[in-house]
């Protein structure tokens, strides 16, 4: 039957048998949240990207109805960036349309059929758009 030690008697004996500080696997450092010997640990995570592109790279202007009671709402899809950049060009759409608007899991969502306006404003701002459905 083995002798159960406490952890700070077990990273002694390991820190002696090795002749260095034991350290953690460097696996678990990215999913460390807190340490007591140095405190709340700051993971430096990538900016999330949402959104998917389209091989062609073009952007895809839609105007919608179904499963939305009858009313018209166009969704932007093909456009990649961090949820800042969305939400700002979402904004931007809203006020130069003047309606309503979100951004959806990557999608930008713009209330009414406002698809020249809307082409016309992602132009002028260097993207390539493809209207498409009806």
């Amino acid at each position: 039957m083995s002798k159960k030690i406490s952890l700070a008697d077990w990273q002694a004996q390991l820190g002696a048998s090795t002749g260095a500080e034991p350290t953690a696997p460097a696996h678990a450092d990215s999913d460390l949240v807190y340490s007591t010997a140095s405190g709340r640990i700051n993971s430096k995570a990538a900016p999330e990207t949402l959104g998917t592109a389209y091989a062609d790279g073009a952007l895809r202007v839609r105007r919608e109805t179904k499963g939305r009671g009858g009313k018209t709402v166009l969704t932007i899809s093909g456009i990649t960036g961090s949820a800042e950049q969305l939400n700002a060009l979402c904004s931007e759409l809203k006020k130069k349309c003047a309606c309503g608007g979100a951004v959806k899991d990557g999608v930008i969502e713009i209330q009414g059929d406002k698809r020249d306006q809307v082409t016309a404003v992602l132009q002028q701002k260097g993207y390539q758009v493809k209207q498409a459905g009806g």
